[in-house]
């Protein structure tokens, strides 16, 4: 299985696969139309108090990456998101923030690739 991630405002693609947003917030200015996404999955966005306290700051990155990863923990939403792509097929990660390398949308990529490594040499999540 491939996890890929992409800004929701960038054109879909045919080898997107299942197209997943992965925001709280439905990002501005974009119908549901145009954005094509399969799944809106608010309930894998870092929680409302982390994102505020990140904001997006690069400096912060590391710590909001460990809190989200906590987060993530015992989050059976995690598990219902990778068994969209179990069988396989590609999975992309939606969301709408600036910045490409500073996002949770990569954080969540790598835990999902983690959890699938793990169900896939049968040690579960």
């Amino acid at each position: 299985m491939s996890v890929d991630v992409k800004r929701v405002y960038e054109e879909p693609g045919p080898d997107d696969g299942t197209r997943v947003l992965v925001d709280r917030l439905w990002p501005r200015g974009l119908t549901k139309q145009d954005a094509q996404v399969d799944q809106w999955r608010k309930d894998v966005a870092p929680s409302s108090d982390l994102r505020r306290w990140f904001g997006h700051e690069p400096g912060r990155f590391e710590e909001f990456a460990r809190r989200y990863v906590a987060e993530l923990e015992g989050n059976p939403a995690v598990s219902e998101v990778a068994a969209l792509g179990v069988d396989g097929s590609r999975l992309t990660l939606l969301y709408a923030a600036r910045d490409t390398e500073h996002n949770h949308a990569l954080v969540l990529r790598d835990v999902l690739r983690g959890y699938l490594d793990d169900t896939a040499s049968g040690s579960g999540a």
